[in-house]
């Protein structure tokens, strides 16, 4: 998918390296078409390094994609440079009038924390509320899932003793659904978290369907409205290096983190990562922004409610 982003953008420049299409701007508008309307709520810390991950899986069908990032008012980022924010970063006062084909909200480091106390509680709230009139589908991962699912349907989140961490084998449980055409009978997702959501609550929520799940990592996926709401506990969209950077980067700090599961060659740090996931998340967008968004949303974005 030809997706449309400044030209200046960093990941662009990664992306092309890879051999991935992205389409600037100046190119965009010479072609007669609408694109799909996509917003980005970026939680991470690591900004830029999470923008190369999203854009690699949502770069590679035949329609047009226009992204918009957004920030939050009320949390300043201090991992990523701020003249890279104001360049290409919108606030949501920016754009909560404005009707969107597809939203992904990412994930968060502050899953220990109650989510009332995260201090942009109020203000994702507001986000949530919105999307549910203005948004065609919406794709909640990580952390954001657990948020999602407590705001929408009051499910709560556990917080673990030991980080799950690594590559995890999973299984569907809804094998006709086209969020996964195309999948294997087993396919692997790298999770990285420090809590969870657990069937039993769930499965009081009839609104709520859980259709992928793993044994060793939990629920993986749980659908609502549709598809209108998608609720993903892992990183299909992590690089291969994503859980390398941060075993070493948790190392550093004295936490004395597990080696991250079925990840490294014969599970040994000392050996580079095997990707097991690639294939499955490219699949898990493309069916996303076909079956959920593409097919799904009017050809009047105006008439999205």
């Amino acid at each position: 998918m030809p997706v449309r982003v400044p030209v200046s953008l960093p990941a662009v420049e990664a992306l092309r390296e890879e051999n991935i299409f992205v389409i600037d701007e100046q190119r965009a508008s010479s072609q007669d078409i609408r694109p799909l309307r996509i917003a980005i709520l970026n939680l991470m810390p690591l900004k830029i390094m999470t923008e190369t991950d999203l854009l690699r899986l949502i770069s590679n069908t035949p329609l047009q994609v226009e992204l918009d990032f957004i920030d939050t008012d009320s949390h300043v980022s201090k991992n990523t440079p701020r003249e890279h924010i104001e360049t290409f970063y919108k606030k949501f006062d920016e754009i909560k009038h404005n009707n969107y084909d597809g939203l992904i909200i990412t994930g968060a480091p502050v899953e220990k924390v109650d989510f009332e106390d995260v201090d942009y509680w109020d203000e994702l709230t507001e986000i949530f509320a919105w999307a549910k009139k203005h948004v065609t589908s919406t794709l909640y991962i990580c952390w954001a899932a657990l948020a999602g699912l407590y705001y929408h349907y009051g499910v709560p989140k556990y917080v673990l003793d030991r980080k799950i961490s690594g590559v995890f084998k999973h299984y569907i449980d809804d094998e006709l659904n086209p969020i996964f055409r195309g999948f294997d009978d087993v396919f692997y997702v790298p999770h990285s978290r420090y809590s969870e959501v657990r069937r039993e609550d769930i499965d009081k929520v009839p609104a709520l369907k859980i259709i992928a799940e793993s044994a060793e990592s939990g629920i993986y996926m749980v659908m609502a409205r549709g598809g209108r709401e998608f609720f993903i506990t892992g990183h299909s969209e992590y690089s291969p290096g994503t859980l390398d950077f941060e075993y070493r980067r948790d190392l550093e700090k004295g936490i004395n983190p597990d080696i991250p599961v079925n990840y490294y060659e014969n599970d040994n740090p000392d050996n580079p990562p095997i990707v097991r996931w690639r294939s499955h998340a490219n699949l898990l967008f493309s069916n996303w922004l076909n079956y959920f968004v593409y097919q799904e949303t009017p050809y009047d974005i105006r008439d999205i409610k």
